[in-house]
């Protein structure tokens, strides 16, 4: 059963590091857009792609838009911190009971 256990707790560091790569992506994008940022730079470019698909959605969601405020960001970073609290670490839990 060894190698479940390793194979979920690599599983669950994977999905760590992907969430706390795409939450700093999302701290980025939302820096990037307190200035005029050039729309056709490579990495505002790419900063858009990434964080486009996820943010719309929950931008069409919230009742605050008219307030000038974009809070979206916010709750996706607190949509992954939940996620790294609760599914990542049952992850590593379920790994330490498959020993």
């Amino acid at each position: 059963m060894f190698i479940a256990n390793n194979l979920v707790l690599a599983l669950a560091k994977i999905l760590d590091i992907a969430l706390s790569l795409y939450m700093w992506i999302l701290i980025a994008r939302a820096v990037i857009s307190w200035v005029n940022p050039d729309p056709y730079n490579p990495i505002v470019m790419f900063l858009y792609r990434a964080t486009e698909p996820v943010l719309a959605p929950v931008r069409r969601w919230l009742p605050l838009r008219n307030i000038g405020i974009d809070l979206s960001p916010l709750i996706v970073i607190l949509v992954i911190i939940f996620l790294q609290t609760f599914v990542v670490q049952s992850m590593v839990q379920m790994a330490a009971t498959l020993r």
